[in-house]
């Protein structure tokens, strides 16, 4: 692989999927405190001109509903409830926090008529939770957030900084000095200290204090809201379940598709290969027991033409069985069986995983996962016209719900121009990774160069 080919596929390989694990520790803590002092400062703002706003339209529409004006102010202010929700949901992404599923507002088995586009609100318990979001819980939890935010950030402020301005407000006349009345209490005697100093002193202790604990109160508020939000503002688990059953039809639908495709295609090619060899190793036979008497030497020849044709169509079957479940891979399992695959491969390929070697998955997994990736390397060495490829190949953790996905990506310095098209390989394993709940991603531009990626749901490696 020459300098040049080499530069290329790191340019476009930067595929490894790290699990996004938020830290936990102290500067982790103070690192997200711009985003959610930035968060929290806005929530009230932001809530009071929604709870204006939806006011405003809810019961105007309420009023006016008698001369069916009111349907249409009602449909107004429930689209802009929808509309501050959505707004919440975006400001928590962007304070740190984990996406919360969005509801589904339309029934998916429905075509979407402006009529029930227009009506739809009255009937979607989403619209009615996002509307008491907005009007009533979120003004009140903003006021509260609001309030302890701005008093605990501005008693940081000001009392890390007191010592610099104290000096210049005026004090003539002052009886009353804070440090004064704790020490005395705390001694039971009279102080004689200097109070002025000593007010400075215990506003920066109170300063400090305050600062030290500030990103464990921004954090804790976030959070509040976060619940909230994830309470009313976030799809349904029966949803998801309708979502997962959706889903589940699919993937069996495009299992049974792409099994179907598989069994074609191994009908072709046995009818194409072997089975074309296996006839004419059948008449070159009884050619030679025609010839054994009067020709010999010619009969000779013919069985030896004949045994060359037996080790073709042996080497033949032997390759189809590779693409399909290889005796390696059951044998010393998936990196062993990709490592072989790669080495095959006319296309230099180079293979990058963090799998241990013996790391063993379920069956169906294995043989899954070296499908894609035999399939991805055949179309690679067929159509890409590149001269190198990298494949990367590791387990990732989803950090939200601990699901375990076995990455495949395979990148080439080729032309590009990679794309789904009914009839063609790629068609056919975007099935077959959809029939195992699975997602096939192609990035492939006019050009190059081509990234092409499975992730298959599995279970850890043992």
């Amino acid at each position: 692989m020459t300098t040049e080919t080499s530069a290329t596929l790191d340019d476009v390989t930067s595929i490894r999927q790290q699990s996004s694990t938020r830290g936990v520790g102290y500067g982790s803590l103070w690192r997200g405190v711009p985003r959610e002092l930035g968060f929290l400062l806005l929530t009230m703002p932001i809530a009071i001109i929604g709870l204006a706003v939806l006011q405003s339209l809810f019961w105007t529409g309420v009023g006016t509903i008698v001369i069916y004006v009111g349907l249409f102010v009602l449909i107004g202010a429930f689209y802009t409830a929808r509309g501050f929700g959505t707004l919440e949901l975006v400001r928590l992404r962007w304070a740190g926090r984990d996406e919360i599923a969005r509801p589904q507002w339309e029934p998916a088995d429905k075509p979407r008529t402006f009529l029930r586009s227009a009506f739809g609100p009255f009937v979607n318990g989403h619209y009615w939770l996002y509307l008491l979001h907005t009007m009533v819980v979120n003004p009140i939890v903003s006021i509260v957030s609001w309030s302890i935010t701005i008093a605990w950030t501005a008693t940081a402020l000001g009392g890390l900084t007191g010592w610099i301005w104290d000096r210049f407000l005026p004090n003539d006349g002052q009886t009353f000095f804070l440090s004064r009345v704790i020490v005395d209490w705390a001694t039971g005697t009279r102080s004689t200290f200097d109070p002025v100093v000593g007010d400075q002193i215990l506003y920066i202790v109170l300063g400090a204090l305050f600062a030290v604990t500030l990103p464990f109160v921004t954090r804790g508020l976030t959070v509040m809201h976060n619940g909230v939000a994830l309470g009313m503002l976030g799809a349904w688990r029966s949803e998801a379940l309708q979502r997962e059953v959706a889903d589940l039809s699919a993937s069996r639908g495009a299992a049974v598709v792409a099994e179907d495709q598989s069994l074609r295609r191994l009908e072709r090619d046995l009818h194409d290969g072997p089975q074309q060899r296996l006839i004419r190793l059948q008449m070159d036979i009884a050619t030679a027991e025609r010839k054994l008497d009067a020709d010999p030497e010619g009969a000779r020849a013919i069985l030896a033409e004949a045994g060359q044709q037996a080790r073709d169509t042996l080497e033949e079957l032997r390759a189809l069985s590779r693409g399909f479940a290889p005796p390696i891979l059951q044998d010393r399992g998936l990196v062993s069986a990709l490592e072989s695959l790669t080495a095959r491969s006319t296309v230099p390929i180079q293979l990058e995983t963090e799998i241990a070697p013996g790391a063993r998955f379920a069956p169906e997994v294995e043989r899954s996962a070296y499908y894609v990736a035999a399939e991805l390397a055949a179309n690679l060495a067929k159509h890409s016209g590149a001269t190198a490829g990298r494949l990367f190949v590791d387990t990732r953790t989803d950090a939200q719900t601990g699901a375990v996905w076995l990455d495949i990506w395979l990148t080439d310095n080729g032309n590009g121009g990679a794309s789904l098209v009914d009839g063609h390989g790629l068609r056919g394993l975007d099935e077959r990774v959809r029939g195992l709940r699975g997602e096939l991603v192609i990035d492939s531009p006019v050009g190059g160069p081509t990234r092409i990626g499975a992730r298959i749901p599995v279970a850890a490696p043992q």
